[in-house]
């Protein structure tokens, strides 16, 4: 007789994650009911979905390596705010924990039981941060980079707890993993013959897989192998493009994982509540984040925005918890409760992160009093400027040096990251670090001597997102943006704003260039 269980679970798992997402919230909480509706079904899964799930997280471990920027990590801001939010909520979360198991004795929770739980729920998703910032084309802004590096940190914590919780005592041929190191400039190597397609994801699997299963060789968790090749790569862009095509592999097999919660079963009616009471809890994060932020130099809008997106469980608290329950360290049922409670934090951090802006403005004169002094002194003078270039990637680089021998000190660039902004200082360009769509910034610029704003951020979305705000704080002078796509065109040009599509005018470009090699005998 046929089995058609397969089909049904990626039917079901299919239509759980596009109702999820039709709502508003990420398609992994359609995933986790999917798994419980399974389960009511009567439908158990083989193998198959197991072994799916541990690529899953192998893949995860291997993704976060490749985005590492130690750097970027090693500032206060990132690192500080991180562990020290943990500590704190850990802390917060024991006692509760304890505190309901003296009300409810059933919970049967003991104090190392309870520490575990607390551990799991300290995290914050890195999925719903992304697809939420993503959305609103946000990613290149300073509370994106922010929130993103606190995550990174937040995920280097659980790789350490996975790592030892292993139970097998490391070989002395755990140390060959060293070997890494001097090995990877031949990996890089093959990196680059391996193009942008199949072939490069190909061998992104077997860099991950084969790095998983020699880690557990010499009595380590394969995991651990898996972070430690992707953060040794990391850094070049090749392993950027890598990281990009194995996104959607991940998420794909991590399905297994989410759907293997649910088909586990409901927790008993306790625990539920238990489940709700712990979902709340994370709508009280952003405080602590706030707090934390501003006192580590960091301006309140950014604190406002990347603390609210923040604001919720992580699925990798699930990933912890599960690993605990196949210790026997908790109970297996508390996997379904942490779940229960990882959804209730998305619908409650959905509308936060929504309108994060709205608040910051609604009380942004409160919240300026969180600035720090060190914060205030790094202002930099904006005098005298007609003309401004959002956005100092090749593009925008390209017309700054176009225009600079005309402009002088009336052109100024403005750049989010830090390290680019210390590139261009070092090249003699007028460049400050800021973000385009923040508000503060632009009240530091005297908007009515500014003649042109030139918009070339990384994404349409973002471009619009900054041509409505200094549109709305007054700004009446032209502005300039760079499209890709001709609907993009269309719907600047309807706001009032010149738009340059980067493709379709790049032929005229490149005939111009030809042309003027051939007058000069180019050959």
């Amino acid at each position: 007789m046929a089995d058609f269980s397969q089909p049904l679970i990626i039917l079901i798992a299919l239509l759980c994650g596009l109702t999820s997402r039709a709502i508003g919230l990420p398609a992994l909480i359609g995933y986790l009911a999917a798994g419980f509706v399974l389960h009511e079904m009567g439908v158990t899964a083989g193998t198959w979905l197991a072994q799916l799930a541990d690529l899953g997280i192998t893949l995860l471990l291997f993704s976060i390596g490749l985005k590492l920027d130690v750097k970027a990590l090693l500032r206060p801001t990132v690192w500080g705010t991180t562990l020290i939010h943990m500590l704190v909520s850990q802390a917060f979360l024991i006692a509760l924990l304890i505190a309901l198991t003296r009300v409810f004795p059933a919970l049967a929770l003991s104090m190392e039981g309870a520490a575990i739980v607390a551990f799991a729920l300290t995290f914050s998703s890195t999925v719903f941060v992304i697809q939420t910032l993503q959305e609103r084309g946000e990613l290149q802004s300073n509370h994106a980079v922010l929130a993103i590096g606190i995550l990174i940190v937040q995920d280097l914590v659980a790789v350490g707890f996975l790592a030892f919780t292993a139970g097998k005592i490391p070989s002395v041929y755990a140390l060959g993993l060293l070997l890494i190191i001097p090995a990877r400039p031949l990996i890089l190597k093959l990196l680059s013959v391996s193009g942008y397609g199949e072939l490069l994801t190909l061998l992104g699997l077997a860099l991950a897989i084969g790095a998983a299963e020699v880690s557990e060789l010499v009595g380590l968790k394969g995991d651990l192998g898996a972070l430690l090749i992707g953060a040794m790569l990391a850094g070049k862009q090749k392993t950027k493009t890598l990281a990009t095509n194995l996104m959607q592999l991940k998420d794909l097999f991590l399905v297994g994982f989410f759907l293997s919660i649910g088909l586990g079963g409901w927790p008993p009616a306790l625990l539920i509540g238990v489940a709700i009471v712990l979902g709340c809890v994370s709508a009280l994060k952003p405080l602590l984040y706030f707090f934390l932020m501003t006192r580590l130099h960091t301006t309140p809008r950014t604190a406002v925005l990347a603390s609210s997106s923040l604001s919720n469980h992580s699925e990798f608290g699930l990933i912890v918890i599960s690993v605990a329950a196949g210790l026997g360290w908790v109970a297996p049922v508390w996997s379904s409760t942490l779940s229960i409670a990882l959804a209730i934090s998305f619908f409650l951090a959905a509308p936060m992160s929504k309108f994060s802006h709205r608040f910051y403005r609604r009380h942004r004169d409160q919240l300026l009093r969180h600035r720090s002094a060190q914060l205030m002194k790094t202002y930099e003078n904006t005098d005298n400027t007609h003309t401004i270039i959002l956005g100092m990637g090749r593009v925008g680089t390209g017309a700054y040096e176009a225009l600079a021998p005309r402009l002088g000190r009336e052109l100024l660039g403005v750049e989010a990251s830090v390290k680019k902004v210390a590139h261009h200082l070092g090249e003699q360009r007028r460049v400050v670090c800021a973000d385009a769509s923040d508000p503060d910034f632009w009240v530091r610029i005297n908007l009515p001597e500014v003649q042109l704003i030139m918009l070339a951020l990384t994404n349409h979305p973002e471009n619009i997102l900054v041509a409505e705000l200094i549109r709305s704080m007054g700004y009446s002078g032209d502005i300039a943006s760079v499209v890709r796509h001709e609907e993009h065109s269309e719907q600047l040009q309807a706001l009032g704003i010149s738009a340059f599509n980067l493709y379709a005018q790049a032929g005229a470009g490149f005939a111009a260039h030809a042309s003027d090699a051939s007058d000069s005998g180019f050959r």
